[in-house]
Order: structure tokens, then sequence, then C-alpha cells
């Protein structure tokens, strides 16, 4: 028996394939909900109470996916040229404490509508420079981008620290290792009012739709997918390697910086180290789930939120920990990458 690639990939089994994931995903978790002696459908019905049976339910998830769809996007836009961005914290975290810094008191006075773009670009900025190094050494010296963007997380986490036990901290947190927080004037407007839903969403989910354009409708986009089906046959065909790499590392550094920015600007106020519960890392996963399409990143990011936020609901409920949620993603990241083997590859005698 051999692996043999199809030549054309059905279109209701790409369509199927996540669907597929998930489901196996669910049932290899409630293997460990029966474990717990819990029945998992009633487990995993408290789930979806949690996060879809009220409207502050609901709101909380769709203010959990926001960044989890721009982070998606920044995995899904470098993985889709080849270029392996592990570092979507660490530029979270810098797009974060950038907007903090510039937002607090360097642009007071400007308008409400133009300070608010200016500290979504400063965040972009910030996050697009912090990943075109790792970029940098890949081009020059050939250094596994891997390595480089995933221990850079951690160095941008104590930067971070430092910043704001130092310069940055907040006076007025009565101690809390917590950073000055950004002008109220620059804040996102409530998306439902008494919610945390912020229009965070909206430009997220707008980004995504402009993802969408750069790759399936610009030169750009089809030199980055050209360099990420084959880059020796791009090359040879016309495509600058170093360009693509370098635009695609900008473009997925600013997605993720952008992620952080709307944090704080919408959530937050000001930056901690414990902002981020891991959306870098899990921005992989829903990229993942995506098959890293920026229209099937809103999705994945949608169903991770509601996994997220139903489990702990789920867990005051059943007694079944929160921790189910962490298993329920990785498992769904494994059989994703199952589904897309399979639907890639068909098994001949």
């Amino acid at each position: 028996m051999r692996f043999e690639r199809r030549a054309n990939v059905p279109w209701a089994l790409a369509v199927s394939a996540p669907f597929a994931a998930v489901g196996a995903a669910l049932a290899l978790s409630a293997a460990l909900i029966i474990a717990a002696g819990v029945n998992p459908l009633w487990a995993y019905l408290e789930m979806l109470r949690g996060a879809l049976g009220s409207r502050l339910a609901v709101t909380e998830m769709l203010t959990r996916a926001v960044p989890l769809i721009l982070t998606g996007l920044a995995a899904a836009v470098a993985f889709r040229a080849r270029f392996w961005n592990i570092g979507g914290e660490g530029q979270f975290y810098i797009g974060a404490l950038a907007v903090a810094w510039v937002g607090h008191d360097l642009i007071s006075g400007l308008p409400s509508a133009i300070g608010i773009a200016v500290l979504l670009v400063v965040g972009m900025a910030a996050g697009a420079l912090l990943l075109s190094g790792p970029a940098y050494l890949r081009l020059r010296y050939g250094v596994d981008e891997v390595v480089t963007t995933l221990l850079m997380n951690f160095v941008v986490i104590l930067f971070v620290g430092l910043m704001i036990e130092g310069p940055l901290r907040d006076p007025l947190a009565f101690g809390w290792p917590q950073s000055v927080p950004v002008d109220g004037t620059y804040r996102l407007p409530d998306l439902i009012p008494k919610t945390r839903l912020h229009i965070g969403l909206l430009i997220a989910v707008a980004v995504a739709g402009v993802v969408w354009l750069i790759f399936a409708r610009t030169v750009f986009g089809t030199e980055a997918r050209a360099a990420g089906f084959n880059a020796r046959a791009a090359e040879f065909a016309g495509v600058s390697l170093p360009r693509t790499v370098i635009g695609v590392a900008l473009l997925s550094g600013g997605l993720a910086g952008l992620a952080g920015t709307i944090e704080v600007m919408g959530v937050t106020g000001g930056v901690t180290t414990t902002m981020s519960p891991g959306f870098g890392y899990a921005g992989i996963v829903v990229a993942m789930l995506a098959a890293l399409h920026p229209a099937g990143v809103v999705a994945a990011a949608v169903f991770v939120a509601t996994i997220f936020v139903g489990a702990d609901a789920m867990s005051r409920a059943t007694g079944v920990p929160s921790f189910i949620a962490d298993v329920i993603v990785a498992l769904a990241l494994l059989t994703m990458l199952a589904a897309l083997f399979f639907s890639s590859y068909r098994i001949r005698r």
C-alpha cells in the first residue's frame, strides 16, 4: 500500500475535513470526560450553554475571538508562504506595549478617530518590526525562523515585565505590575452597550477580508502562495524570494501586533504579563483548523473561543477540570493535520 497525492482535492472533501477533525477531537475528549465520571453529552451541553446561552456569554465569547482571529491570520499568512512564524505571542505583547506607551500621553490632543487610527498603525508596526529580525536572519544566514521566533516570545515577555516594572509602571496601580493605561479618548468604542464586546470585532473581520483579497487578487499574494507551494519553481518563474519573505513577515508580524493593540485598546486598557492566555500559540491552532484560509480563520477562532469560554461554565456545572479545553484544542489540531493529509493523499494498493 502507498500514499498517492490527489491531482485535485474534491470540494466536498475539503469542506468536510475540518468538521470531521473537530468531531474526532470531541469524540476523543469524551473518553477523558467519561473517565472523570461525567456524561460527555451533558458536559458539552454545559459548554455550549456557557459560551452561547446568554447575551453576556455570547459577547464574552466574541470578545475572546477577536485576538484569535488576528493571531490566526498572522499564522495563516506566514504559513502559506512556508515562513514558520511561531512568535505570535511575542508580537502580540510588543504591539500591546507600544500602544500603551504611545497612547498614554504621546499623542494627547489628537481627535479620537485619528488617535485610534495612529495607535492601530503603531501596534502593527511594532509587531512587523519584531518579526523582520528573524526574517532577516533566515535570508542572510539561513537561521531557522522556528527557533528564533519561538525564543523571541520569552525575550519579549521578559522585556515587557521589565518595562511595566520600570519606566512604564502605572503609579495608580497600587503596586500591581501593569503599564500606564491608554488615554480613555483612544479606547475602542463598545459594539454592544454594557458589555466588553468592542468594535475590534468588526476590525478583525474586515482585516480577514482584506487578507483574503491580498492572497486572492494581488500579485504579492500570488507570489507568496507560489513560494509556499514550491520555492525553487517560484524563483525560477521570476518571484523574488527575499522580497516575498520580508513582505510576508511584515504582514504576519503586523497582524499579531494588531491583536495586542486591539486587546489593550478594547479590553484591558494597559499591559500586564498575564493579559494573554496564549493567544499567539492558539492562533496557530486557529490557522490550521481553517486550513490557512482567511475566511475559515474567523469560524475557527469562534470555535476555539467557544471551547475556552464554555469550559469554565462546564467545569462549574460538572466538576470536569477546565483544562479539558486545552485538550480539545490540541486534539483538534492533531486531527486537523491528519484530515489535511488524507485530503491531499489517497491510499493505493
